[in-house]
């Protein structure tokens, strides 16, 4: 297990000197108690915990009397700190040449409440690394979550397959894809910073997605009984599932920001997604015509040139795909415009992603 760094200068929270000089880092299995793991959000002044923390930002600065200092900030996902690294700290060589923005560290340190605000008297450092997910680090701990956990929402697709894509060379394409890409599927968020941009959010507007798409098309199914062909409620499931797909491979996810890949943005998820659904119908030997319907309810999607689509909805199944994906999506935007416009009054700003005021009302509490 990685150990602790400790200041390289300054008279401060130094480790004892060894024969050889050199300074040693005490095991953990000294006789000192172990350091709780503590949540920034949870610590009280003067209390000493270990932290995983984002290095979110680093800037050199210049005091009043021309001296160069660092100012950092260090954040999870519910708080952050900013606090200054003064030329003549401990800390201060190792913050200069070591601490990284956009890195994870582990971090024992005391909690300050100070007239400047809240500071970390850092005590101990090193950077995070996998083997420290057992304590409770997950490389996406300062990014929002979806408000539902990930492996229910999976089961619960895996189960709409099984329930609702009678044909087997359908549901084998399905499933092969669900299998291939699950660890993506469980994590990755549907947008960059429109819906569902948050880790699992894919997932859950997948679900979400085919909820609905498996609802209306047994209502029309059942309405029109004598469509020719009839409505395919396994083929709407499927392409309900797979109509996003393609975003595991348009978008990366960081420790701070979603970016785009560059086959994302050279090709879109569209076509991404119809190449992996051509991958996918090569291991499970689906059939051309189920494949072609299938790809276009792909990318048919988004309906319109300037939202991505090169052909618009000309399936039954496409119809109901766009629909309940384009309602899913605006829906969470207004669900977000609600939750987070402090504008006074009953109409929110118009600056947010729909690009119109919504109407909350007189009496928000009612």
């Amino acid at each position: 297990m990685a150990m602790f760094s400790t200041p390289r200068s300054g008279r401060s929270h130094s480790a004892p000197k060894g024969r050889s000089g050199v300074r040693e880092e005490r095991s953990a299995s000294a006789s000192c108690p172990a350091t709780p793991i503590v949540r920034l959000a949870e610590m009280q002044p003067d209390q000493e915990g270990d932290l995983f923390l984002l290095l979110s930002s680093k800037e050199e600065l210049l005091t009043r009397d021309g001296k160069p200092y660092y100012r950092v900030t260090f954040r999870d996902a519910t708080r952050e700190v900013s606090f200054p690294i003064w030329a003549d700290a401990p800390w201060a060589v190792e913050c200069r040449d070591r601490w990284t923005p956009g890195v994870f560290y582990k971090i024992r340190a005391v909690y300050r409440q100070t007239q400047y605000g809240p500071q970390l008297e850092i005590r101990k450092i090193r950077e995070a690394t996998e083997a420290d997910a057992p304590d409770g680090f997950d490389p996406s701990m300062c990014l929002p979550q979806s408000r539902f956990e990930p492996e229910p929402m999976f089961a619960e697709l895996m189960e709409i397959v099984r329930t609702k894509i009678a044909r087997e060379p359908l549901r084998r394409t399905t499933e092969w894809v669900l299998t291939q890409y699950r660890e993506q599927l469980l994590r990755y968020p549907a947008a960059r910073r429109h819906h569902h941009a948050f880790v699992s959010g894919l997932l859950e507007h997948t679900l979400s997605v085919t909820r609905s798409c498996v609802w209306l098309a047994e209502q029309y199914a059942a309405k029109y009984p004598d469509m020719k062909p009839p409505l395919d409620v396994g083929l709407v499931a499927a392409g309900a599932i797979l109509h996003d797909v393609g975003k595991l491979q348009e978008l990366e996810p960081g420790p701070t920001e979603t970016i785009y890949t560059a086959p994302g943005a050279l090709l879109g998820h569209l076509l991404l997604g119809r190449d992996m659904l051509r991958e996918a119908a090569a291991q499970t030997g689906l059939d051309a015509e189920t494949r072609l319907r299938l790809e276009h309810l792909i990318i048919a999607h988004q309906r319109l040139p300037e939202w991505g689509s090169p052909k618009p909805p000309m399936t039954p199944e496409a119809l109901l795909i766009h629909y309940a994906d384009d309602l899913d999506a605006k829906f969470d935007m207004m669900y977000g415009i609600l939750r987070d416009d402090r504008t006074p009054g009953p109409l929110t700003s118009d600056k947010n992603l729909l690009r119109y005021r919504v109407f909350r009302g007189s009496e928000t509490g009612s």
